[in-house]
């Protein structure tokens, strides 16, 4: 299925300065964003106690809040999905440790007066675990990058291996301003939806950067711009169809799959739109600001196609025993 014309090369980079732009704009809030009102950490990484609770008819938020702070002064109360689902946050350091073994119990007890209630979950994570899990994460992230520097380094060349990490930075960011601004809470799931975003914008830059790679090898033009925007435009309804096929999955389980699920696919949503966009007007661009030199590429590939062809042919020589 083609959406877009398979003859038709479209002029993106004769747009480039437009479309960089307005990254630097959206790069510059999303910082402002991360900076100044920060992030809404999640237990995963704040550590403290979470109990869900359920009531059988609707309830008053400020009546929950009336019966848990006879226990628990400092308890953060807020609905979960719908006026019937209520989740208490506890500081873990305030909560005596006998106490914790029975939170759910206690919890239940205090609400009981507001009719019947159903404890669904209970998580409870120290402090020092979810200092921890905040530095595991950022390791994770470092690395994954590392990793992509390494493989796209070798499998290109060392522009393209920077023009992807770049790219990358570029999507990690916004999703995380995105996150900031609209106060979604940051646990393991966000995490694990960052280095999903990351793999799936990396796939698409791929395709393009090996689009632009065949034509090297194929043809003598040597006018990068032109390379990148055949390329671009040759795997355009690719990119397109995929990212929509993607983006109406995760849609589906942001709208109906619950709270729980709700960081992690609205942190895929910005990430399916960000990613794409930038597959196709930041990833390619940059290449040509860090002073991509087509004819210098050209040369490395046939002495790389020349030396495996040689090898080739010695090998077969060695087993026809010529050799």
């Amino acid at each position: 299925m083609e959406l877009f014309s398979g003859d038709k090369i479209y002029d993106f980079m004769g747009k480039r300065k437009i479309f960089i732009s307005i990254s630097l704009i959206l790069i510059v809030l999303s910082l402002f964003s991360i900076f100044t009102k920060g992030f809404n950490w999640g237990i995963d990484f704040a550590g403290g106690i979470e109990v869900e609770v359920r009531f059988s008819k609707p309830v008053d938020i400020a009546e929950v809040r009336k019966y848990v702070s006879k226990e628990f002064k400092d308890a953060s109360i807020t609905t979960f999905g719908s006026p019937r689902e209520i989740l208490i946050r506890l500081s873990v350091d305030k909560v005596s440790p006998d106490v914790q073994k029975d939170i759910g119990e206690e919890i239940k007890k205090l609400l009981s007066p507001l009719g019947e209630v159903e404890i669904r979950r209970v998580d409870i994570v120290g402090s020092k675990v979810g200092s921890e899990l905040r530095e595991k994460g950022l390791k994770a992230l470092i690395f994954a990058i590392i990793g992509i520097l390494i493989y796209v380094s070798i499998r290109f060349e060392w522009r393209f291996a920077v023009a992807s990490v770049l790219a990358l930075f570029h999507d990690t960011i916004i999703s995380l301003g995105a996150v900031s601004f609209f106060n979604i809470e940051v646990n393991l799931d966000v995490l694990a939806a960052i280095l999903t975003i990351m793999g799936y914008s990396l796939n698409d830059t791929i395709v393009v950067f090996d689009r632009i790679r065949e034509q090297i090898i194929k043809t003598k033009i040597n006018d990068l711009e032109f390379l990148i925007n055949e390329a671009i435009s040759k795997t355009l309804s690719r990119t397109i169809l995929t990212s929509l096929t993607t983006f109406f999955v995760v849609l589906t389980l942001f709208l109906f799959g619950g709270e729980i699920i709700r960081p992690f696919s609205f942190t895929l949503l910005v990430g399916i739109i960000v990613g794409t966009y930038s597959s196709i007007f930041i990833a390619s661009p940059l290449l040509i600001w860090l002073g991509f030199d087509v004819n210098e590429y050209r040369k490395k590939l046939l002495e790389k196609e020349r030396r495996k062809k040689e090898k080739e042919k010695l090998r077969k020589m060695y087993e026809g025993g010529v050799v």
